[in-house]
């Protein structure tokens, strides 16, 4: 873990150290007084405990775009006055998320759909012969976009230590090369923890490598400094990050950008285009971040981002990081109460993590578990594989052609499934909802389901 990150969490820990009022509310997000029916009666407010997968929206966010709605105009285009204010707006909030990242002043903020997208677009930027290093624990999303590159995947670590030392292994065996690029999670999507980045980038670095941080799961609960851990790409999404609307971030170095091909090709990426005198199109492509930007990009979507990014910095970090290690210690002290319960670990107990835990329990198909959640206790998790199949599997100590989906087990209630329940919050989540999620896994581990359940297109529901 760097050190930035490891101050972090000594910080707020001690900030908390007083109990939960000194830990302050959780922030407000839309859907905080959604009440939904249970299948055994009644009613109750909707625990989320997927963030991981996509959080709430912030009610500051939701408020920003709402006041900012009637004045859409398109961007870069328009001498009127509402597309004027859209392009101020739109460029302002790239200033913003620069600002959210500590990037340095050569950086280019590229928005995109997602941390998916912003992978993909860097993996067809990538110059010629180019080897990429990755972990087989990363999240589909850096996993697998490398298709045009040499790639090496590298075994999961079991301590952040081995993870250096793996990584430079590889770095090593592989020289003298070109271009490289070491692809790493800033916290895992389904263990939570978190990765020695800066230790990594210095191992990148001192091997003549370059190293892209996906900072889905760590921007939204942690500081990322671009500076600090010194990475030289680093992307998120907007949805994970308290903001809606399909929006996503690449952010870094120019270079490999300017020098490639526009990741999608027409306007707004084209600076100049002219006929030649044989019939053909001559293009000069922009060098600044419009270059991979074309067509009409997501006003609002990026509007959003930037509002998140200012709620964050506003409510602080350090209370944040405080409240939410709060929650862990909670949950996690209430499922080491479990016997049956299996929280899954490349580090350790002990190691820093955020709001991320996944588990397995002794007798029940995590399908099935996770829809008696949902149904009988009005609380969403997430079950599957993630969509980190590797990862899961080595956790689960599975074989890589044993069947299992990410998220559509094909197990039935009862019958043993070959992956993983997780549950996940974050700065809107108030101290009711992990309390009433420990109080139902210990009541279904003790108890069994109040319902039955049937498999439905692959998921278990509760039974008409």
């Amino acid at each position: 873990m760097s050190a930035s990150l490891n101050a972090a969490v000594t910080t707020a820990t001690a900030v908390c150290a007083d109990g939960p009022a000194a830990c302050g509310e959780p922030l407000a997000v839309l859907g905080r007084d959604v009440t939904v029916p249970l299948v055994t009666g009644g009613e109750v407010t909707y625990a989320a405990l997927d963030y991981a997968a996509s959080a709430p929206a912030l009610q500051r966010v939701w408020d920003d775009v709402a006041a900012y709605a009637p004045y859409y105009g398109s961007v870069h285009r328009g001498a009127g006055y509402l597309s004027q204010l859209s392009t101020d707006l739109f460029e302002q909030s790239r200033v913003t998320v620069a600002e959210f990242l500590d990037c340095r002043l050569s950086d280019q903020v590229v928005f995109t759909r997602s941390t998916t997208d912003s992978l993909n677009l860097l993996a067809a930027v990538l110059p010629a012969d180019c080897q990429v290093f990755v972990f087989e624990t990363e999240h589909h999303a850096s996993l697998l976009p490398w298709t045009n590159a040499r790639v090496t995947y590298l075994n999961a670590p079991r301590t952040p230590g081995e993870a250096v030392a793996t990584l430079e292994r590889a770095l090593a065996d592989r020289e003298p090369y070109g271009p490289a690029l070491v692809c790493v999670t800033g916290a895992s999507n389904v263990t939570g923890e978190l990765w020695p980045v800066k230790e990594l980038a210095a191992a990148a670095h001192a091997h003549g490598a370059r190293i892209v941080l996906d900072a889905a799961q760590l921007a939204p609960h942690h500081p990322v400094s671009v500076r600090d851990l010194d990475v030289d790409w680093v992307a998120f999404s907007g949805h994970k990050l308290y903001a809606p609307f399909g929006s996503g971030v690449l952010a870094g170095r120019a270079d490999w950008l300017q020098e490639a091909d526009p990741y999608l090709a027409g306007g707004g990426a084209s600076r100049k285009v002219a006929r030649r005198e044989d019939g053909g199109v001559d293009v000069e492509w922009h060098t600044t971040a419009a270059r991979h930007e074309a067509g009409s990009p997501n006003v609002i979507g990026v509007y959003s981002i930037a509002s998140a990014c200012k709620a964050l910095r506003e409510a602080g970090f350090e209370n944040l990081v405080a409240r939410e290690n709060h929650l862990i210690a909670k949950v996690r002290e209430g499922l080491a109460e479990v016997p049956a319960v299996r929280v899954l670990s490349l580090f350790g107990d002990d190691a820093p993590r955020v709001g991320v835990i996944s588990f397995v329990v002794d007798g029940w198909n995590s399908s099935h578990f996770a829809a008696a959640l949902s149904a009988e206790y009005g609380i969403g998790v997430r079950d599957g594989l993630f969509c980190a199949h590797p990862l899961v599997r080595t956790l689960l100590g599975s074989e890589p052609q044993e069947p299992g989906e990410c998220g559509a087990p094909e197990a039935a209630p009862g019958e043993r499934s070959l992956n993983a329940i997780r549950v996940s919050f974050g700065a809107g989540t108030p101290d009711e909802h992990v309390e009433r999620f420990v109080r139902a896994v210990k009541e279904l581990v003790a108890d069994g389901a109040k319902w039955q359940y049937r498999t439905e297109e692959g998921r278990c529901v509760p039974a008409v």
